[in-house]
């Protein structure tokens, strides 16, 4: 167990589904600066069992009542989709900082109102993307930052598994559903392509700007066969460094994730395992001025744990914002939106094209 600290950030947790069972609650209860002060689901059966096996200090049914709660300093938002940006807008408005689950939003327009709303707050809002918070990745962005000098290229690749959830259910809980849940209208899933790159190609899309810098513009092709998806996506990254993007759900065959970079001096390549493991990427970095290989362990993997510590250290002390905020929330949301026309149009998209677009 991590030792706490004297003083902890109290937070409530909306949600109570799977995302929160397998990550969320128990990262507020095992954090080091984090304490779980709330939790607030609509359906009490949920709300009363993850409430008290968690000890949570107060159980809501109400979004409202748990805002109104002074003791609740920041609110981890842990719904479907379709809610992240009216919950997170509710949480600004009551005055609690905000860690939001990805994909921050479902289109362009939206977030960008959400953006002007954080920004105007003064508040700390931060988006899931936990492998920011991996051992290995934070190694490899070390190495790009302090050593490698002029990026050549980057390539990254995230393809799901038609085996995973045979594999994701051996080591995860039985998760918890209620009656009572509060789901969006329609069905997220009917437009596979769609629920596919906002749920996976926005992981692949974050990574690409954490390590590669920010992306100018983006060339997207789409095949879809036997009930797979592959993407293969040209980037252009303001730094003139050339990328590669591969999303393709699922594959036949085991999870396959990871990336290579090419550098001035020296290279990275990585293998990203299951999130669910919570084991950190193997990262092997090559450093020419000495042909030699290093390979950082990163023991401790809870990645979903360290970016909610750091989202505290933030607020509490003012440890600059190590996460993604909201305006890497907005680039990553463009560049899913620059994907999507581009596939369409067969042409470059660049990313200042999709200001207020759809995703």
């Amino acid at each position: 167990m991590v030792p706490k600290d004297d003083r902890l950030l109290r937070v409530g947790i909306l949600g109570c589904g799977p995302i929160a069972q397998f990550a969320h609650l128990e990262s507020v209860q095992k954090g080091r600066n984090t304490t779980l002060r709330a939790v607030c689901d609509a359906d009490a059966g949920l709300a009363e069992r993850f409430g008290a096996f968690y000890d949570a200090g107060a159980i809501y049914l109400d979004y409202d009542r748990m805002l109104a709660d002074p003791a609740v300093e920041a609110v981890v938002v842990a719904t479907s989709d379709a809610f992240h940006v009216p919950a997170a807008l509710r949480a600004i408005a009551a005055g609690k900082h905000v860690l939001c689950e990805k994909p921050i939003g479902l289109n362009v327009a939206e977030v960008e109102h959400l953006a002007r709303a954080v920004e105007a707050s003064g508040l700390v809002f931060q988006v899931g993307h936990m492998l920011r918070f991996d051992p290995g990745i934070e190694s490899a962005r070390a190495f790009i930052a302090e050593e490698m000098g002029t990026m050549l290229a980057f390539k990254a690749w995230y393809c799901d598994s038609t085996h995973r959830y045979t594999m994701t259910d051996a080591v995860q809980p039985l998760p918890r559903r209620g009656a009572d849940a509060i789901r969006p209208d329609g069905d997220p899933k009917a437009d596979r392509a769609r629920y596919e790159m906002l749920a996976h190609g926005s992981h692949l899309v974050d990574l690409a700007r954490f390590l590669g810098g920010p992306i100018r513009s983006v060339r997207a092709r789409l095949r879809e066969k036997f009930g797979a998806r592959c993407w293969f996506i040209d980037v252009e990254f303001e730094s003139t460094a050339m990328g590669h993007l591969d999303l393709t759900v699922p594959i036949r065959g085991d999870w396959s994730e990871g990336f290579e970079i090419y550098g001035e001096r020296g290279s990275v390549r990585a293998r990203t395992f299951n999130p669910w493991y919570y084991k950190s990427s193997d990262v092997e970095i090559f450093h020419e001025r000495n042909a030699t290989t290093t390979r950082v362990l990163g023991a401790d993997g809870h990645f979903y744990r360290r970016q909610l510590e750091a989202f505290a250290d933030t607020i509490l002390v003012g440890v600059p914002q190590r996460g993604a905020d909201v305006r890497d929330g907005l680039a990553s949301m463009k560049a899913m939106a620059a994907i999507e026309r581009s596939v369409r149009t067969g042409e470059p998209v660049h990313l200042d094209d999709t200001t207020g677009a759809p995703a």
